[in-house]
């Protein structure tokens, strides 16, 4: 397996499971099961990202509520197609995961290409936004497409990237409540993952 394609997209989180595993799906006899883990900001606003699980690492049978574990992984998308429509499902792929005290530890590095034109703008009161959608590739020759938001200085230095230039972020996930129109006289309350970024930089093309 290519170690580039590891190293350029690395998670570590803290936190608590407030969930039931649930099983996702199999491949070659490895069952995968999905659970919510709550990680509380330094402002102390709570982030519910999901975390996805082989049943290597642990054990499904246990009562996995309340446990506070670490997890280091991978920050990765599916497409979910829903309809004529797809939705892209992200989530945390834990390669480790060990059993820990209470402590909150949420921290992501993404190496990958700009993969659509970046969304700039001001809010009413002046502060400055990017929204940042980067292709990173995995091996096996799959690539993993995550949303990511800079502010202030980070989103004026990011306007300036061009679709299809490489650049690594440094932030962490969190999780926004929105509210999804799905049809004329119905929404529906729906949660997006996303990075939340705290440094970025342009790097070489390969």
């Amino acid at each position: 397996m290519n170690k580039t394609r590891i190293e350029n997209n690395k998670v570590t989180l803290s936190g608590e499971i407030i969930s039931n595993f649930e099983f996702s799906h199999e491949i070659y006899g490895e069952r995968f099961y999905t659970a919510d883990l709550k990680v509380v900001r330094k402002s102390n606003e709570p982030d519910f990202i999901p975390v996805m699980v082989s049943d290597r690492l642990i054990d499904i049978e246990e009562e996995w509520i309340g446990r506070f574990v670490r997890i280091s992984g991978q920050f990765r998308s599916c497409n979910r197609h829903e309809g004529e429509k797809s939705r892209l499902i992200l989530s945390v792929f834990a390669r480790e995961l060990e059993s820990g005290e209470s402590g909150d530890e949420n921290c992501v590095f993404l190496d990958g290409y700009i993969c659509k034109q970046i969304a700039y703008r001001k809010t009413p009161l002046g502060r400055e936004i990017a929204d940042i959608m980067l292709a990173v590739n995995r091996p096996y020759g799959k690539t993993d497409y995550i949303p990511c938001i800079a502010w202030g200085r980070n989103a004026r230095c990011s306007s300036n990237f061009e679709v299809g230039a490489r650049c690594a972020v440094w932030g962490r996930i969190q999780s926004r409540v929105y509210v999804k129109k799905v049809y004329e006289t119905k929404n529906e309350l729906r949660i997006a993952y996303e990075v939340s970024i705290s440094k970025l930089e342009a790097a070489e093309a390969e």
